[in-house]
């Protein structure tokens, strides 16, 4: 199973796995507060991807194709990612205020259809 979860929601216990997929350390987490099992911030957007989105609703759906050309190359992080959520509860955490425009949710879709 894969949920996705802002970073500055309540840790919980049926969060299972809880991953950072953020290039950047989200502002304002203490990292024991974060309660992170691993940050992977190789699978994150480019930081060219990443400022070209802004979070813009508008460009979304160029964001989420652009995005998994980029997770093309990065197939053993994603394997990586697919071994653990087929041992148990996988949250993949993000920091941006939109929950439902951001790399989490693609990366989500991604592990799903798989």
């Amino acid at each position: 199973m894969v949920r996705v979860k802002r970073i500055y929601d309540e840790p919980a216990t049926e969060d299972g796995t809880r991953v950072l997929v953020d290039r950047l350390w989200p502002r304002g987490i203490a990292k024991d507060k974060a309660r992170i099992d691993e940050w992977l911030k190789e699978i994150a957007p480019s930081d060219e991807l990443r400022q070209w989105f802004g979070h813009d609703p508008a460009r979304w759906d160029e964001f989420r194709e652009r995005y998994r050309r980029e997770l093309d190359a990065k197939a053993e992080l994603l394997d990586g990612l697919r071994k653990l959520a087929a041992g148990g509860t996988v949250t993949l955490l993000f920091a941006a205020k939109d929950e439902q425009h951001n790399n989490a949710v693609v990366l989500k879709d991604i592990l799903v259809e798989q």
